[in-house]
């Protein structure tokens, strides 16, 4: 039986030092730090981290493991969230939801958390300086940042069979994912060759499987890096996705991927086979194509529309919500949610993708984008295009072109506010961020698998927190409110 999806977004910002001098590094160490200066937060413990693990049990010759950089600013904020400066970007992980709506509810948490940074950093920049922020995925010079996805999984079943099913999806899902990219950044292409396409990231993806995440980028990430119990569980690290404004869009994105994990463990796929002959060469010619009638090639020898990948993995989960339910993405009701957006908007983009543009990022954009081209006569390798593009994704209110747009909103701006305080109260997200708030700096560093305490006198304290259902507000809120301190809490734990 498959396990509850937990799942959550890490999502690397861009960042621009108007005025300044360009060190993104030091620009972003700036703009963490001046949101976290004066707030209850804890550091991150990286004796946890294992990002070299390779869920294969080898690494393949030459590979390099991501790089760990502890020298950085790396704060655990009371809402169970981790934002850090991550090689040259500033960084907000989500803390893990219960199902994809929360999960996009703290999504949208993180950007409120950015645009507080940059009002907070322009408070201590020099006048005639500012950092602004954009959640993209490319500076458009052949420089790709990530937004990431995890997902928790039975670790009984084997990661060749994961990463063998899953593949068709990561490929086809950027039809409704895709947050839309004027141009192409491949070398050797151009602007008249690629004059648009769906996503951001999916022409800097080089390889089928592997563990890197910034050189010969896998579909399949390999990192094997469980943030829960080894034995019980692994955590798929998906690094194959844009950064979404649209909520729709990144409930989709999370909803459907779990649905579909789901089936791969519960052996729900049946006789449909959905391979790719090749993955790379198709997750290219899907992005190229904004009219979504290009066909890839399948190793069977058929081929197939990316929509018609979508709707047979739509038909399938759709049989398995009859027979076993949806109780694996938290309850019913968002599963049931997730089939009703995932039908409409694949039948919308059948029909015309200017009916859903509400919905899809890419979709709006192209809107935009032919809106302002036709007005003003210029061809779509004019660098105002470009432009306009990167508009979208800006941050500030009053410049995003994205926040001018009629979109589709799942989550309320009062609910938004509060998750930028406040954890989930239905994983250990809760017991992490209740921690921290009550006890501020006895929480001398956390991470996603345990808390640590500095009683002053007694040697740190470590507590566990290997089970991600674990630690929600129903199990520890009479615990933390019968303890009277760290060492009452303490106390109690171990008793």
């Amino acid at each position: 039986m498959s396990v509850a999806k937990i799942c959550g977004i890490e999502t690397e910002y861009g960042i621009h030092h108007v005025g300044g001098e360009g060190n993104p590094v030091a620009s972003s160490s700036l703009l963490v730090n001046a949101y976290v200066a004066d707030l209850a937060r804890a550091g991150w413990d990286f004796e946890d981290e294992t990002p070299g693990n390779d869920a294969r049990g080898f690494a393949r010759e030459g590979a390099l493991p991501p790089e760990v950089e502890t020298h950085l600013v790396n704060a655990v904020l009371t809402n169970g969230a981790r934002y850090y400066v991550d090689h040259a970007h500033p960084e907000f992980s989500t803390p893990e939801a219960a199902d994809p709506l929360e999960a996009v509810l703290y999504d949208k948490a993180g950007e409120e958390v950015l645009r507080r940074s940059m009002v907070a950093a322009g408070r201590l920049l020099p006048p005639g300086q500012s950092i602004v922020v954009y959640k993209n995925n490319s500076d458009g010079k052949g420089n790709s940042y990530g937004t990431h996805e995890n997902y928790l999984m039975d670790r009984a079943v084997p990661f060749a069979r994961i990463a063998h099913l899953i593949t068709p999806h990561f490929v086809t899902r950027q039809v409704f994912t895709g947050a839309g990219k004027v141009g192409t950044e491949t070398p050797g292409s151009s602007g008249r060759d690629v004059w648009y396409q769906l996503s951001q990231r999916s022409e800097f993806f080089e390889e089928e499987i592997g563990l890197e995440t910034t050189l010969k980028r896998p579909i399949v990430n390999t990192r094997d890096e469980p943030h829960a119990d080894p034995q019980r569980y692994r955590r798929l690290h998906v690094i194959v996705g844009d950064a979404n404004l649209a909520e729709v869009a990144t409930f989709l994105k999370l909803g459907t991927t779990a649905l579909v994990l789901a089936l791969i463990e519960d052996d729900a796929f049946g006789s449909l086979d959905l391979t790719l002959a090749n993955p790379v060469k198709a997750i290219r010619q899907v992005s190229y194509d904004p009219t979504l009638r290009s066909t890839v090639e399948l190793a069977d020898g058929r081929s197939a529309t990316a929509l018609s990948v979508q709707w047979e993995l739509y038909g399938l989960a759709r049989k398995y919500a009859e027979d076993r339910g949806l109780a694996v993405l938290g309850d019913d009701g968002v599963g049931q949610e997730v089939l009703r957006q995932w039908e409409e908007v694949l039948a919308g983009l059948e029909t015309d993708p200017v009916t859903v543009a509400g919905k899809v990022d890419w979709a709006a954009k192209l809107q935009l984008l032919e809106g302002y081209r036709q007005r003003h006569g210029l061809d779509w390798d004019d660098q105002r295009l470009a432009a306009v593009d990167l508009q979208y994704h800006d941050l500030r209110p009053e410049r995003s072109l994205f926040a001018r747009l009629d979109t589709e909103h799942l989550v309320g701006q009062e609910q938004i506010t509060e998750a930028v305080t406040e954890p989930p109260r239905r994983t250990r997200a809760y017991f992490r961020g209740q921690c921290l708030r009550r006890w501020g700096s006895a929480v001398a560093s956390a991470n996603w698998d345990s808390l640590v305490f500095d009683l002053g006198t007694d040697p740190l304290r470590r507590v566990p927190m290997m089970d991600p259902l674990r630690g929600t507000a129903d199990h520890v809120e009479e615990l933390l409110q019968a303890s009277s301190s760290p060492e009452d809490l303490l106390a109690r734990l171990s008793g």
